[in-house]
């Protein structure tokens, strides 16, 4: 029995023109009927559709129809119902940030990929980090700093020449952005367990401001803390051998 699929596209014209297309084969399912979700464009539209289906338990298969795709699979409108029936599922769950800002006011966001802190103004930031609980780096002078799960190790994180984790690793990334002190201290690799902390230091003279998956911005925060959100899944389907975790191993021999 095929499956009934619900099509969504980012606003790009070649995602506007693949719906049409697909939508035209196949048909759109109701989202309250859907099976699975075809999303069409880059990898920030993967996350916002991720993001927008959060507690629905749906796969996503996503189809590349922007620059990098990382997240998605070749696009191509031929034998669609066959792609999905081989693809190959891929769990991955977010992390939760929890930032109180200087006036007190806290805010909760989910991040499929990262958490960032990042200096607002013209200064360093200083930050202080703990990990469950207990103090692991007094001073940390920085542009900023982050955590990654493995599935978005690949994003910013890579960029910020953090580690690229395999997508089964129980691991987090902490990573530094252009360190000052500890000079060319980069990060470190945590417990997905852990619950890691920031407290900014001095956070009137060196506003910061915390970041989920740039989707979620607190500015002038105090604190924020971040852990990796179990009871959240995320399910993505991939073709068979171009899945997540030959991604991630791949991208380390470019």
């Amino acid at each position: 029995m095929p499956q009934r699929i619900r099509f969504t596209a980012s606003r790009a014209p070649a995602a506007i023109e693949a719906l049409a297309a697909l939508t035209s084969a196949y048909g759109q399912a109701d989202v309250r009927q859907a099976e699975v979700i075809v999303a069409l464009g880059g990898d920030g539209f993967m996350l916002q559709t991720l993001h927008s289906t959060k507690g629905r338990d749906l796969p996503v298969y996503g189809m590349n129809c922007g620059t990098i795709g990382f997240l998605m699979n070749a696009y191509a409108a031929d034998d669609l119902p066959a792609r999905l029936a081989a693809a190959e599922e891929a769990v991955i769950h977010p992390l939760s940030m929890q930032a109180i800002n200087t006036k007190g006011k806290q805010t909760e966001a989910l991040a499929i990929n990262e958490v960032s802190l990042l200096r607002q103004g013209p200064q360093a930031a200083k930050l202080r980090i703990s990990i469950d609980g207990r103090e692991r780096m007094p001073e940390l002078v920085c542009d900023g700093a982050l955590v990654a799960t493995p599935a978005g190790s690949t994003a910013y994180n890579y960029s910020a020449h953090g580690p690229i984790l395999p997508i089964g690793a129980d691991v987090l990334a902490l990573t530094a952005i252009a360190a000052f002190r500890p000079r060319r201290w980069r990060g470190a690799l945590l417990p997905m367990s852990g619950v890691v902390r920031f407290d900014v230091l001095d956070p009137e003279k060196r506003p910061v401001m915390a970041d989920a998956d740039s989707r979620s911005s607190v500015r002038d925060v105090a604190s924020v803390e971040i852990r990796s959100e179990r009871s959240v899944r995320h399910r993505l389907l991939f073709d068979p051998g171009h899945g997540l975790e030959e991604r991630l191993i791949g991208e380390q021999f470019v």
